[in-house]
């Protein structure tokens, strides 16, 4: 298949170094992406050495140890094994060149289910559980939720007000600034303000989340950059883009991690609200029912819709 090699689930280190990766300048990033590439030739190199096979210098190698959030070299090389040897497993995902203009659809589609499911398992493989379990009470406990995203985030931000008003939650989505701001202005102790912003440093959502936290509102970020201006929220959530490409840049390669991470929240929510979830899903169905086609006299049940 045209481009398509395998490798094998996703590992800390992985999934740290491509929640990073964007955020590197271009020598730290060259050596984060040799070890993305290959892990298990630069396992059981030193520091010296992995620096010349890059081409760079051994503080560069150390630099970006630190930007994934390690001690230095030694606990980067500690990984970089750990990753080596699950490369060795048997596959069970592909990763795969960027999608070209004269890919089959065959190719599009192994190498796009690919990078999908990269950045699910990488962000699975790194989402911090106890600020899930945060903000999941957060939202339990919230008078009203407000969701802020611009753009792509936007989407993800309509995503998750509307499964949380599915279970009988008061919330609204935001994708415009100003509509933001003047919501920012006037939201209560009482509600929650989430913003969604892969760079996490989109004006029209940082804007909003400073004025909600002056006032002492609580805020949840949910965010691809970490140490990004949106990461001074009550709780942060990270997720993990998947690669860009010409054909796929940031906007579009973020909204999958960002997704996964709003089903999450939205399933512990509906975890910790079970019986009035379930009951506001059956009523909803209920009202919807006549608006549904169907062959008369059959009857398709709520969990079947």
């Amino acid at each position: 298949m045209n481009g398509v090699t395998p490798t094998p689930t996703p590992t800390p280190l992985t999934a740290a170094l491509r929640r990073v990766l964007p955020t590197l300048s271009p020598e730290p990033r060259r050596v984060a992406q040799q070890i993305l590439d290959d892990p298990t030739a630069v396992a059981g190199l030193g520091l010296a050495a992995l620096a010349e096979r890059v081409g760079t210098s051994e503080s560069t190698v150390v630099r970006l140890a630190t930007s994934a959030g390690y001690r230095g070299y030694r606990d980067l090389r500690t990984q970089i094994a750990l990753a080596a040897g699950a490369a060795g497993d048997l596959p069970s995902r592909l990763v795969t060149s960027d999608v070209s203009r004269d890919d089959d659809v065959e190719a599009t589609v192994a190498k796009l289910a690919a990078e999908e499911c990269a950045a699910i398992g990488d962000t699975a493989a790194t989402l911090d559980r106890d600020a899930l379990e945060r903000a999941a009470d957060m939202v339990v406990a919230a008078r009203s939720v407000v969701v802020v995203g611009i753009a792509a985030s936007g989407l993800v931000a309509l995503d998750l007000a509307g499964k949380l008003a599915r279970i009988g939650v008061l919330a609204q989505a935001l994708v415009e600034g100003h509509a933001a701001m003047t919501a920012a202005v006037v939201l209560h102790p009482d509600d929650l303000l989430v913003v969604v912003s892969s760079s996490g440093s989109t004006v029209d959502v940082v804007e909003p989340l400073e004025r909600a936290r002056r006032a002492g509102i609580p805020t949840i970020a949910v965010t691809a950059r970490p140490g990004s201006p949106v990461t001074a929220a009550d709780v942060t959530l990270l997720s993990v883009s998947a690669r860009e490409s010409a054909l796929r840049p940031a906007a579009m390669a973020s909204r999958t991690g960002q997704m996964f991470v709003i089903d999450v929240l939205f399933t512990l929510v509906s975890q910790r609200t079970f019986d009035r979830a379930r009951a506001a899903i059956d009523e909803s169905w209920h009202a919807l029912a006549p608006r549904h086609r169907r062959p008369t006299g059959t009857h398709t049940p709520p969990e079947e819709s």
